[in-house]
């Protein structure tokens, strides 16, 4: 197929004979599959273009989507902005008002596409704020809400020919979509995005992941994050089925339903498939009981990529039969590979699945690179677990002196919208793009990733977290002497603190707690509490993934002397990390 732009794509689909009667699907009731053809869709996404012209929106105005759960919907709105130069701007349905605030004041939104009440409320509260806004649209029907339905449009000559005439002005290089993603000063950076930087990408991609025509996928992880966007254009130029689930509470039915080929995924989930295995290994008895012990053992025992012995292959053969074939089950039965980003994955995890005949294919890749960087390939004998496989064939990645990888390739971004400083900080002299992470290549060429430059970290689920804000913030309290947020690769958030012991005292007085020694004092349950009901009313002030959700108070002060602070008095996690790992993996255990 031939498509430099976005919405090039579906055309390109019916030009070449690869309609779908099920190109996306979503249980509206949770009970049956309401499906969308290929033609459906093409129709659909005419209709919203119509609307959106009608509404006077111009090239190069902005439209927010945003949905609690992924849905054809948004799909809809995405391809009828692009192709009449609208761009579009994807937001998170977790973030606080006063992100929405922020993101659409400085994008300069015009109208708001939106899923459901709960959101609605949320914009509600800050749509006065926003100057450009002229209208809010619900994909849910919220009585005294204007549906999205009102805008579609059907066929009309005038509206049609101005939607042909954008389209054949609008570029490969033009401005396709603003992503907004965190900072380190904690105000969101607008990544701006072109068709060819997508594209390029998803031509990339589908030469290590080939997914099929009529092959069928799952998509749960939120399509406002460029991961799962791109790899949403990547089914579509396959000719793959696109099915929507319910929500991450309902995978395990929609995996059995859907039987997909491919879904995306992020460490976290992942995490918890293993769990539920091992939960389900542990309920065995007897015979049952050793068998998967062995099993299990057998999978995360042999490295990926060396070659079996005749021995170990029959082992496998027999363990498949007994045990991995029902863990296969359990994901629908069908599944070709799944396809981890967004954060680092447990390489014990890529072992015990792919071994188990669940191809893992972790990669790696930035909003910034739209975003895939590199990727393991489809190929079971040639995943490497611990690394992030082999970098696209577009894509040029050298190490610096330093380890930070440094990126040039199609898919870089143009640039922060309105923020030409930061864009620079990103880019060095020869326009080598700076990642903020550390690695190198193995003797194989595999790309693995050995640090982080920047002090952002990320969650299991794949949510970048910047620590600083947080931390200053929940230290305005004069309860709070001095606080070190951890979490990398971790499913939730949780934080060291090292109490202001004067003020502490005080408390303990008034509330009749002993208090004979610092050491005596944390331990001490309604302490503990105290500190934790203090963390929860500054958590309100932060987004879900960036809520603080446990905490060990420590008795000994951090100075530049004992090591865990700078000269310049800043914290220096990776010292703190080592030097409590203990307490830290006990958060997480």
């Amino acid at each position: 197929m031939n498509y430099t732009r976005i919405f090039d794509i579906l055309p390109q689909l019916i030009k070449h004979n690869k309609s779908l009667p099920d190109l996306y699907a979503r249980r509206e009731d949770k009970k049956t599959w309401t499906k969308y053809s290929t033609k459906t869709t093409y129709e659909t996404i005419q209709k919203v273009s119509r609307g959106l012209l009608e509404l006077g929106l111009q090239e190069g105005d902005k439209v927010a989507i945003i949905s609690t759960t992924n849905r054809p919907e948004w799909n809809f709105i995405d391809q009828g902005c692009l192709q009449i130069g609208v761009v579009d701007v994807p937001v998170y349905p977790t973030i606080s008002p006063a992100e929405y605030e922020f993101i659409f004041n400085d994008s300069e939104i015009k109208y708001v596409f939106l899923s459901d009440r709960m959101i609605y409320k949320k914009v509600a509260l800050i749509a006065d704020k926003i100057p450009t806004l002229k209208g809010i649209y619900t994909f849910d029907e919220i009585e005294g809400v204007s549906s999205w339905k009102s805008i579609l449009k059907d066929k009309d000559e005038e509206l049609d020919k101005e939607i042909s005439n954008r389209m054949s002005e609008i570029k490969p290089d033009d401005l396709a979509t603003i992503i907004y993603t965190s900072g380190t000063t904690g105000f969101p950076k607008g990544v701006m995005l072109s068709h060819h930087n997508i594209v390029s990408n998803i031509k990339d991609c589908l030469e290590i992941v080939p997914v099929g025509k009529g092959e069928v996928t799952l998509s749960f992880l939120p399509v406002c994050h460029v991961f799962e966007r791109t790899l949403t254009y990547v089914y579509l130029a396959a000719g793959a089925s696109i099915y929507y689930a319910d929500g991450l509470e309902t995978i395990t039915q929609n995996l059995a339903d859907v039987k997909p080929h491919f879904f995306s995924t992020v460490p976290r989930l992942l995490e918890k498939v293993y769990e539920a295995i091992l939960k389900k290994g542990k309920a065995l008895e007897g015979f049952q009981k050793t068998v998967f012990d062995w099993s299990l053992k057998l999978a995360q025992s042999v490295e990926l990529g060396k070659t079996k012995t005749l021995i170990e292959m029959g082992e496998f053969a027999l363990a498949d039969n007994l045990v991995y074939s029902k863990w296969r089950a359990a994901l629908g039965g069908r599944v070709k590979a799944i396809i981890c980003g967004s954060a680092p994955l447990q390489p014990k995890l890529a072992t015990i699945f792919t071994n188990g005949g669940i191809p893992v294919l972790e990669g790696y890749g930035l909003t910034e690179t739209s975003p895939v960087l590199s990727v393991n390939p489809m190929i079971k004998e040639k995943i490497r677990a611990g690394c992030v496989g082999q970098v696209l064939k577009s894509v040029k990645i050298k190490i610096a002196p330093d380890g930070e990888f440094l990126v040039k390739g199609p898919n870089v971004m143009m640039g922060y919208y309105k923020n030409e400083a930061a864009t620079n900080a990103v880019f060095d002299a020869d326009g080598w793009f700076l990642t903020g992470d550390i690695g190198e290549y193995t003797k194989e060429g595999y790309l693995k990733i050995t640090d982080r430059k920047k002090e952002l970290f990320k969650t299991s689920g794949g949510k970048y977290v910047a620590p600083s804000p947080i931390e200053n913030k929940m230290k305005e309290s004069f309860y709070i002497e001095q606080m070190a947020l951890v979490g990398d690769g971790r499913k939730f958030i949780g934080a060291l603190i090292i109490p202001a012991f004067d003020e502490l005292k005080v408390w303990c007085i008034e509330n009749k707690i002993p208090f004979e020694s610092k050491e005596q004092i944390i331990n001490q349950k309604p302490v503990h509490d105290f500190y934790m009901k203090l963390v929860n009313e500054y958590n309100v002030h932060f987004g879900k993934v960036e809520q603080v959700k446990m905490i060990k108070l420590l008795s000994e002060e951090w100075t530049v002397e004992s090591g865990e602070l700078t000269p310049t008095m800043k914290l220096k996690r990776k010292v703190i990390a080592e030097k409590y790992k203990d307490i830290i993996e006990s958060f997480f255990d």
